[in-house]
């Protein structure tokens, strides 16, 4: 069985409940969607293959615990969840980021999904798939990237969809890069005393500038 990817990498987790933590990530190659302010567009083509096993194999190379599996969209593979079941059955805490427009129950429930759903903004809304935000776990995310006052609000609205006993420190809003500021997204948070996390994208203030994974 084989994977379209795009990078496999060892580097500092920077968002999410797990920022800081020292990861793997398989960024996958291949996405449906075509977001406005997206940051990995380099992931879009899909040129090269690896053999589940081959992927295996260079993430255990690394040593760590925590690997991410991202994209462009993981999901648009089908292979993808049986690579998220294969490193949970090896023993790794294994994350997966997704655009929110694919089903997360297709994916083992021991993984941690972190639900992007997009605003405005993006373009891309309209593909939200709404019943995601009533099939996460309480440790799962939700994220959402602001732009604007009117994403603001949008994420705000999309919030009440949540089931009640979510974590409210797992919904995190981080600011686009570059667009809107960090300050400014925290001052409208405080404001409205939101009960969420400021999602910061530490690794763009580690390596600012630099595009590919380090």
């Amino acid at each position: 069985m084989a994977i379209y990817v795009n990078e496999i990498f060892f580097s500092i987790q920077g968002e999410s409940v797990n920022a800081g933590r020292p990861c793997v990530f398989v960024r996958l190659a291949g996405c449906n969607l075509r977001c406005a302010y997206c940051d990995t567009k380099y992931a879009y083509p899909q040129e090269e293959k690896y053999d589940l096993n081959e992927i295996v194999k260079q993430v255990d190379a690394f040593d760590g615990d925590l690997v991410e599996i991202t994209g462009g969209e993981p999901l648009c593979q089908e292979e993808t969840p049986l690579l998220i079941h294969t490193l949970l059955e090896k023993g790794y805490e294994v994350m997966m980021e997704t655009n929110g427009s694919f089903n997360i129950n297709l994916v083992d429930r021991r993984c941690m999904k972190i639900l992007d759903m997009k605003c405005p903004s993006s373009g891309e809304s309209d593909k939200n798939d709404i019943n995601n935000l009533r099939r996460l776990s309480k440790a799962d995310q939700v994220k959402f990237v602001i732009s604007d006052k009117n994403d603001y609000f949008f994420a705000k609205n999309m919030m009440n969809s949540i089931m009640p006993d979510f974590p409210k420190s797992h919904i995190l809003l981080s600011a686009a890069f570059p667009g809107l500021s960090f300050k400014k997204l925290a001052e409208w948070i405080i404001k409205d005393n939101l009960q969420v996390r400021l999602n910061l994208q530490i690794h763009k203030i580690i390596w600012p500038g630099i595009l590919r994974g380090v």
